[in-house]
């Protein structure tokens, strides 16, 4: 792999991380157990959520959530056709679930100055087949949730939040991934906290968590809190394997389990290392006219103290983006795209007709302007900085 002067992130496992996963190891038992149990219930204090359950991805949650949602268990489900409003700037699983699910997307543009959903653009989109809202929380950074969740009460709609990118960020001292009624979190490698693969999806009441907690396991009844009445009312079978629902196989294991608990218990630290990081280069490039008449900064939104998953940056209409990534990830600066920029120029999308003629202009600016960099979660040095500043003035 290639050798980055300045990575996306470095290598964010750390002895004591290793340590806990060998620990796991030796018991030779390294399927979901008592592991998982702790991280869940402990995830689910911090963030003052009601129900946690850990899977294998971010990905897996947002498809659990959706899958509950048409789930024939579930009192008030959603039905075939039912539109999901969701921002063209997203991530693939963000989107597919909805569509694996019989559900029909309908796409939102974003705000170019917090790079999440637009809501005068959700509100015009709302229609009678709408049910629900996916909102993806982008980099760390949130929409007015205040103004989304008015939205959301006015016309009925159930919310989904997508904090892959946004663990550990605050709306008015409450954490994103608490005000809709499921939410998805990631611990992939470069998240604010990483298991490896892996993620945790929270939900409001029991009997959603019930209905997630079969889905997430084939389907099965073991551990339901009607457990043994299903097995009453099926005594032909054998009560360790009846299947009470449909299902996958979307567990975790205990030695992701082991790792992401020992990161989340530092997430407050990892956390003000990004926040400190990113204001030294805030600084140092605002210090530099070039790079200040260049770029555009995206700062974090009102009433947000966010966990950074990286800097995102637009870059001037002049400058040809990919030209300019190009050079500076030759010299050593690893960069991303926000997110995938706006998802409908993406082929699938042509491949499955989802095409709309509607256009997209802030996602579509995102799409042709917009990378970020990463932010380390540990001290960076003036020097590291500097040579990043170098990097970016030359290349502009």
């Amino acid at each position: 792999m290639k050798k980055y002067f300045y990575p996306l992130i470095e290598n964010p496992y750390r002895n004591s991380d290793i340590i806990k996963a060998i620990k796991v190891l030796k018991t030779k038992k390294l399927t979901i157990g008592p592991q998982t149990d702790k991280f869940e219930k402990t995830f689910t204090k911090k963030l003052k959520s009601n129900f946690s359950l850990m899977v294998n991805s971010g990905s897996s949650a947002n498809l659990l959530a959706l899958q509950c949602l048409i789930n024939p268990y579930r009192k008030k489900r959603l039905k075939a056709g039912d539109e999901v409003l969701i921002p063209s700037l997203c991530w693939s699983t963000s989107l597919w679930p909805i569509i694996q699910s019989g559900l029909k997307p309908k796409f939102v543009d974003v705000d170019l100055d917090t790079l999440n959903i637009n809501l005068d653009d959700l509100k015009k989109k709302i229609s009678k087949r709408t049910k629900a809202i996916l909102v993806v929380h982008v980099l760390g950074n949130c929409t007015n949730m205040d103004e989304l969740i008015k939205i959301k009460k006015s016309n009925k709609l159930i919310l989904i939040e997508d904090t892959c990118e946004s663990l550990g960020t605050k709306y008015k001292n409450k954490y994103l991934g608490t005000f809709g009624e499921f939410s998805s979190f990631s611990f992939y490698s470069s998240h604010q906290i990483s298991s490896g693969e892996g993620g945790m999806i929270s939900c409001k009441n029991l009997d959603d968590y019930e209905i997630l907690r079969s889905l997430r396991a084939h389907g099965w009844s073991r551990g339901l809190k009607n457990e043994k009445k299903i097995a009453l009312a099926n005594r032909h079978l054998d009560k360790r394997f009846i299947f009470y629902n449909s299902g996958f196989n979307l567990r975790s294991t205990d030695i992701a389990a082991s790792i992401g608990l020992n990161q989340f218990k530092d997430l407050d630290k990892f956390i003000k290392y990004r926040t400190k990081n990113r204001n030294k280069i805030v600084k140092h490039f605002n210090g530099s006219k070039k790079i200040a008449s260049s770029i555009k900064i995206i700062c974090e939104n009102k009433s947000v103290k966010a966990s950074w998953f990286g800097m995102p940056i637009l870059l001037s209409k002049n400058i040809n983006r990919n030209r300019f990534l190009d050079k500076i990830e030759a010299l050593g600066v690893e960069t991303r795209p926000i997110i995938s920029g706006n998802f409908l120029k993406q082929p699938s999308i042509k491949k499955y007709k989802l095409n709309t003629k509607l256009k997209y202009k802030n996602s579509d600016i995102i799409n042709d302007q917009g990378f970020f960099i990463g932010l380390p979660t540990s001290n960076l040095s003036t020097v590291k900085i500097k040579k990043l500043v170098s990097i970016f003035e030359k290349n502009l």
